[in-house]
């Protein structure tokens, strides 16, 4: 470990007990007393994020949730946030008031050499092996799991994929058959997101907080009581991929409260950005269903019922879908991030221990980067426009540098099993006119829980 990454990682553990510093000589404002701009946040992020833009520039102050902050917007902003050579940036000081105690030591509450050694341990259960293994019992998962939804009928999208694949996360993160002990498992995973949201944070019964911690404490039990059997056996579930991972330089594997606290988070993690993609994804496709067309045709080539991790690289316009579906709506719409020493962008001084946030959602639709951005084009990403392709910090869903999504691989894989069964199986439709409302924090996801029907193909 270097000693600028030492003093780092010393600066953020020390942040909390900082004052904030001023803004005033950054550009912008901090609306409403006290709530600031957290209702525009949470009525139109995007027109907000605009209209901040228009009338302050790329760089501006503002407040919401509380917090007065910085955010800095385009893809030079994004690389250098995201990429942060200085170590300046904090994941773990941003988050922290949110999920510290509902995610503990997740690998996003984590910052510079520690970050670094945990990211190394976790990324071996991410390799191409282990992928293949978790995708071969994922398809028949999926494949039976959506013969059993409403046919002809309105039902809500989000409530079903959710449901779906906290099974399918039950057997390939834990190892879990189907049946009651999975069900609690999942009952107290969703207790905890939810809890995430939740303004009173005080242990009363009843509350969404109480609900929340009581599920953490359920999870915290169960993981370390199949931590021994996991370390012991031999199964290719993502559990036991992680209690056997041992670190490259040191041959030293995580502790079990390390690897309980990884488990925890990275079923929130996985899980909710998935469903928050597939969401996206199927909206679009109801609203283009000629697309729907296209992708079926692209599965029916490979002329086969289940989808292989050799076949994922020829699913090119899947690909494009998955790329448009994120770049209109990326799960994480601002990324937030807290400064632990004094730094400077744009002639601007951004003071130690302040908020600074970047904005996929912004850059992803920027005019000088992306043609009728407003416009669902998944060819955009073709190789004769790869429109991507104008900057490396442009097209961002899964952020960038030190904290990039370690888990966007698997995300892909699984968001292409279930198009490859879902669309062979179902056309998808929604009402005329129907655009999907999104919440945005933690994650984005339909408000109204993305009304759909189907019918058999």
């Amino acid at each position: 470990m270097t000693s600028s990454m030492h003093t780092a990682q010393a600066d953020a553990e020390r942040l909390p007990r900082m004052p904030q510093r001023k803004l005033d000589h950054i550009p912008g404002d901090y609306g409403m007393p006290l709530f600031g701009q957290t209702f525009e946040f949470l009525r139109d992020f995007h027109g907000l994020i605009n209209r901040m833009a228009a009338e302050h520039g790329p760089v501006f102050r503002a407040s919401s949730f509380f917090q007065r902050g910085v955010t800095v917007l385009g893809p030079e902003a994004n690389e250098f946030v995201l990429r942060d050579t200085q170590h300046v940036f904090s994941s773990r000081a941003a988050w922290n008031p949110i999920l510290e105690k509902l995610f503990t030591d997740g690998l996003m509450l984590r910052d510079f050499a520690d970050h670094k050694y945990h990211r190394r341990m976790l990324q071996q259960a991410f390799k191409k092996n282990a992928l293949a293994g978790y995708m071969a019992r994922m398809n028949p998962h999926i494949a039976e799991g959506i013969t059993h939804w409403p046919q002809g009928e309105e039902f809500l999208f989000f409530e079903q994929i959710k449901s779906l694949l906290l099974d399918v996360g039950a057997g390939i993160f834990l190892g879990l058959k189907m049946g009651p002990e999975a069900q609690q498992v999942n009952e107290a995973f969703v207790a905890a997101v939810d809890a995430s949201l939740a303004v009173l944070r005080v242990e009363i019964p009843g509350t969404t907080w109480h609900r929340g911690m009581k599920g953490r404490r359920f999870l915290e039990q169960f993981m370390m009581d199949l931590i021994p059997v996991k370390r012991a056996g031999g199964d290719n579930d993502f559990f036991s991929e992680l209690c056997r991972a041992a670190d490259e330089e040191t041959d030293v594997t995580l502790t079990d409260r390390d690897v309980m606290n990884h488990m925890i988070f990275l079923l929130f993690a996985a899980h909710d950005t998935t469903t928050s993609t597939l969401s996206s994804i199927i909206f679009t496709l109801a609203r283009y269903p000629e697309w729907q067309d296209k992708l079926v045709a692209e599965f029916e080539a490979l002329g086969k019922d289940e989808l292989e991790y050799d076949d994922l690289d020829q699913l090119v316009q899947t690909t494009r879908v998955f790329k448009e579906a994120l770049r209109m709506f990326p799960p994480l719409p601002t990324m937030p991030r807290r400064t632990v020493r004094d730094v400077e962008w744009q002639g601007y001084k951004i003071p130690k221990n302040t908020l600074v946030s970047v904005v996929p959602l912004h850059t992803h639709y920027m005019e000088e980067y992306w043609s009728n951005p407003y416009t669902f084009d998944p060819d955009r990403f073709s190789p004769e426009r790869a429109e991507d392709k104008k900057h490396f910090f442009q097209w961002v869903p899964f952020g960038g540098g030190h904290h990039k999504c370690i888990g966007l691989n698997f995300a892909e894989l699984q968001t292409k099993t279930f198009l490859y069964h879902f669309l062979r199986q179902y056309r998808v439709s929604v009402k005329p006119g129907y655009v999907m409302p999104h919440q945005l924090v933690p994650l984005a996801v339909p408000k109204d829980g993305l009304p759909v029907s189907i019918t058999p193909r």
